[in-house]
């Protein structure tokens, strides 16, 4: 693993870091190339981008002070030195943002859901070379593993999962889907905020695949955080999909039920005759 990217001796470039300004620079781009689709003032688009990372930053950094409450205690500067103290929660990033986001676009009369598909290929672009960051820099350490698929990680004994890698693989096949959609919610064939929940079902189910194979957890009622908020969510998620597209499903069973009864029947007449 590789934590410093260059060394200049009185000026170090962080391996994580520099996958993250990476990412939001492309970030801002991709969003910049959407934007441009829409009707949308892009100062206002990109005024709340900025104020919402802020605001994801912020509660990103106290979810994990919460969780780790008993290494921070009521210690301000704890909270705000985070070089010293590192540390910070993904999920308090998406609630701050998404809700602070929700908020100010309210303020400038934006309908949320109209924006808010636009924000969702951008941000797991910013997931994906985040996650390519983690891993080479040895943020995130896989479990141990027998997999063809492993490596080591600097402190850590044995083999382990590649994990941060699979999650990264994954956003970016995610980013390559939302991007797609957004056509689709353009020729009105899904609705808007379509995006916004799908967003959320699919990160939900890409961290309870792989939140078992993290060696580094936060812990809340003896249970991975992550993994009780990404399974509350997912359920969640689903549920409203299943309610929203429950005409095509029923429809697709019942002509996947008449398929079957059709290929019964056809294949009791040739017996019988």
């Amino acid at each position: 693993m590789l934590p410093v990217l260059i060394n200049f001796g009185f000026i170090k470039i962080y391996t994580f870091g520099f996958f993250l300004v990476l990412g939001f620079f492309w970030g801002l781009f991709l969003l910049w190339k959407n934007i441009r689709l829409t009707s949308f003032k892009e100062e206002e688009i990109f005024d709340t981008v900025f104020l919402s990372i802020i605001s994801g930053l912020f509660f990103s950094r106290l979810f994990y002070v919460i969780l780790n409450f008993s290494d921070f205690g009521f210690n301000i500067l704890k909270f705000i030195l985070i070089n010293g103290y590192p540390g910070l929660s993904i999920y308090g990033f998406i609630f701050g943002f998404f809700i602070f986001s929700f908020y100010y676009l309210s303020s400038k009369k934006i309908n949320f859901f109209q924006a808010v598909d636009y924000f969702i290929s951008p941000l797991f672009l910013v997931l994906t070379l985040g996650k390519i960051g983690s891993f080479f820099s040895g943020e995130e350490v896989g479990t141990i593993t027998t997999f063809f698929l492993k490596t080591k990680y600097l402190g850590f004994s044995g083999d382990r999962h590649l994990t941060a890698v699979y999650e990264g693989i994954l956003f970016f096949f995610g980013c390559y889907l939302a991007q797609k959609l957004v056509f689709e919610i353009r020729k009105e064939r899904l609705f808007n905020g379509f995006l916004f929940v799908f967003s959320l079902w699919y990160f939900s189910l890409v961290y309870l695949i792989f939140d078992r194979l993290k060696e580094i957890k936060f812990y809340l009622l003896k249970t991975s955080f992550n993994y009780l908020v990404s399974l509350v969510l997912f359920l969640t998620t689903t549920s409203y999909f299943v309610y929203y597209f429950r005409k095509q499903i029923m429809g697709g069973i019942k002509n996947y039920g008449k398929k079957i009864i059709k290929t019964v029947n056809q294949g009791f007449k040739r017996k019988t005759n």
